[in-house]
């Protein structure tokens, strides 16, 4: 998350010094983002690094040029169009004026393509009939600042840049900054930090400069003070993606280009583990959260599933090497921070909804094809996140037929002693019965005392999390330690409906009744939850509602998918069409690539999505949410141990008929057309896969 402290500033209007101001995360709605972690590069859709708030080449968090401002003729271009191009490129067209330009008309254009392994291409083209002289600088700079404290507005001053080579080095720290241009220029300043040229272009001609930025630090040892290159950026390492290529192919072209760029925002997160660098895993977000976040990690494992299960191996195996040893009640568990969880409730610990994802993503990715052999090696990982589920729900002893005992019976978050959260148990229950079946498959013990805990939990949450109230009720978000519960509807409670794959394609059993389940659906489908966009993370009728809140307002992509699936396994599918056609149309406003959140105000004939200033764009959960969301209306469902696989999409067609090629089930391509009366038709699968309805 962002950083949450800053040295002292001036407040707006105070003219008293030294007076403290809250963070103030940098606004990055506006921005054009190019990521292939662990480089990115943001600047404005003007293309200029101008040094101020985010901009800059960043690399392994730190950042490497935060000024390139072009200027041409004496003058900077008029920039006509910024847009990314790839997830790891954009590209920048302008015009340049010069003294022979005739009439309104420019004759001289740049194009300035960048990527984010730090690398900037500038041509300038020329399309006049006379010899065009051009005077060309560049200006460079950096602070070598590291990104959580620019995420707070706290850079440093410019660094001093000297002459190197064939352009400019800064040096702060042990750690060097160069920027090497071909050609080289004419004219060196290195007090101003300015690259210059005489370009000279014949008649419709070009000419192109190259700027590639680079990190260095100094080794220790006999050999101090020689400037070593950080480990290349991505250019030729590239890590494999560890998914298929889907492609959709549906009524709705939008659909098509948002799977497509989700998917290619996917690859730009992808990070290889610290431990065994053939694992990989999808980092949390840009800017901000550019590496691990295990929850998120695992939920974008899980939500690409269709697509294979080799992402959700690598997540597992980096992970159960994080998770925690030895004696004590955090045996098992999987190291998270804290995550903001709205106005009325204290932060909730993601490492607790990371411990309870693990055998649910172990138990499902063994459905989609995960060999045996390698769901065994993780076994006993998933088996120390139910033992400790087991210990934080009991008193950490078994009674004499294995059932849990003692305790409260419901999974605190984010410490012993409560509070205890809707979704928290909603999580838990799912990796109870998951994780029962996954013991059962081994011959392990534990499963029977799972089950019984889960049908214990069930009955408990039915009598004490559901509010009452005169249009029907509904699920608390959470109830402390005393009993009291919290009452206000959010999007959490979207969780409720997502159970998890059993045997035969069957969802487990929820929490929730079925006709408390049809009054959730309608709720999270009334105008108060489901903006026109998305769904919202607390509804606009309760207290404390913030349309920019980011749990108590903003619609959040990652929910809304958990929200299409339940919604569409459990048969409500006016309310799952809607949420789902929501995203479809804000994902257009965002270029198809949508934020982790953006403002929960209500949806009208004339208007847009608006932006949140700190969201990450990138964000995994986003990305991968809109692959689970999509995905869902096929309903493929697979048991590869049975041999099966169902297809069970929805009968509304929600976006018209689609065709997804390129899924994985069993490890072989797997393709399935969905008509437009909401017929599936597989149409490629494994040999030997039996095919149900």
């Amino acid at each position: 998350m962002v950083p949450t402290t800053q040295p002292a500033r001036r407040a707006p209007g105070d003219h008293r010094s030294g007076v403290p101001r809250p963070p103030e995360p940098q606004p990055v709605h506006g921005t054009v983002i190019c990521v292939a972690l662990p480089a990115l590069a943001i600047s404005s859709e003007e293309g200029q690094l101008t040094g101020q708030g985010t901009d800059g080449f960043y690399r392994v968090g730190r950042r490497v040029l935060s000024r390139c401002q072009l200027s041409a003729g004496g003058a900077e271009p008029v920039v006509v169009q910024g847009r990314l191009v790839a997830a790891d490129r954009a590209r920048f067209v302008g015009t340049v004026r010069t003294a022979v330009d005739r009439g309104p008309d420019p004759e001289v254009r740049v194009e300035r393509l960048r990527s984010a392994d730090g690398v900037e291409r500038i041509t300038f083209h020329s399309s006049a009939p006379r010899r065009v002289r051009l005077p060309v600088e560049l200006r460079l700079g950096t602070d070598l600042a590291e990104l959580a404290a620019i995420a707070v507005g706290v850079a440093g001053p410019e660094l001093p840049a000297s002459v190197h080579g064939s352009g400019l080095r800064w040096s702060a720290a042990g750690v060097h900054a160069v920027a090497a241009a071909t050609p080289a220029p004419t004219d060196v300043m290195a007090s101003a930090g300015l690259l210059c040229w005489e370009l000279d272009l014949p008649p419709g001609g070009h000419h192109t400069i190259e700027v590639r930025v680079r990190l260095e630090h100094a080794t220790s040892g006999p050999l101090v003070g020689r400037p070593v290159p950080l480990p290349a950026s991505r250019g030729g390492e590239q890590p494999p993606r560890p998914w298929s290529a889907a492609r959709l192919q549906c009524d709705d072209p939008r659909a098509d280009v948002l799977l497509a760029t989700c998917l290619d925002d996917l690859h730009g997160l992808l990070m290889r583990g610290p431990g065994a660098p053939t694992d990989t895993y999808v980092a949390g977000g840009v800017p901000w959260r550019c590496g691990l976040s295990p929850a998120e990690a695992l939920w974008a494992a899980r939500m690409l599933l269709p697509l294979g299960t080799r992402l959700a191996a690598n997540t597992l195996r980096m992970l159960a090497r994080l998770q925690l040893d030895g004696p004590g009640a955090d045996s098992g568990r999987i190291p998270g921070g804290l995550r903001d969880a709205g106005p009325y409730a204290p932060p909730s610990c993601t490492g607790v909804e990371a411990t309870l994802l693990f055998p649910t993503v172990l138990a499902e990715a063994r459905r989609w094809g995960l060999p045996e052999r390698e769901t065994e090696q993780l076994l006993p990982a998933a088996e120390r996140c139910l033992r400790w589920l087991h210990t934080t729900v009991g008193d950490g002893d078994a009674s004499g037929d294995g059932a849990l005992s003692g305790g409260s019976g419901y999974v605190p978050d984010p410490v012993p002693g409560g509070p205890y959260r809707c979704a928290t148990q909603a999580h838990a229950h799912r990796a109870a019965l998951l994780g029962a079946d996954l013991l059962d498959a081994y011959g392990r013990p534990g499963a029977p005392a799972l089950r019984e805990w889960a049908a214990g939990l069930r009955a408990r949450f039915r009598e004490e999390f559901w509010v009452e109230g005169r249009s029907g009720g509904s699920p608390a978000v959470l109830r402390t330690s005393g009993g009291r519960l919290l009452p206000h509807l959010g999007s959490t409670a979207a969780h409720l409906l997502d159970t998890g794959l059993l045997g035969g394609g069957r969802s487990a059993v929820g929490l929730l009744d079925p006709a408390r389940t049809e009054r959730l659906a309608r709720l999270l489908g009334s105008p108060a939850m489901d903006s026109g966009w998305g769904l919202r993370g607390l509804g606009a009728k309760e207290s404390g509602y913030n349309p920019f809140g980011h749990r108590s307002g903003a619609v959040r992509i990652h929910e809304t998918a958990v929200a299409v699936a339940g919604l569409a396994a459990t048969g409500h599918e006016k309310e799952a069409g809607s949420l789902v056609r929501g995203l479809v149309d804000a994902a257009q406003s965002f270029a198809y690539r949508l934020p982790e959140m953006y403002a929960g105000e209500q949806r009208t004939c004339d208007g847009a999505p608006v932006p949140h200033p700190a969201a990450c764009r990138p964000a995994a959960v986003a990305a991968a949410g809109v692959v689970h969301a999509l995905t869902a209306l096929a309903g493929v469902r697979p048991d590869v141990p049975a041999g099966t696989v169902a297809v069970r999409p929805m009968g509304s067609a929600p976006l018209g008929a689609m065709q997804f090629t390129g899924l994985s089930v069993a490890g072989q391509p797997f393709a399935v057309r969905i008509s437009r009366l909401g017929l599936g038709l597989v149409e490629e699968a494994a040999d030997g896969l039996q095919l149900g309805a």
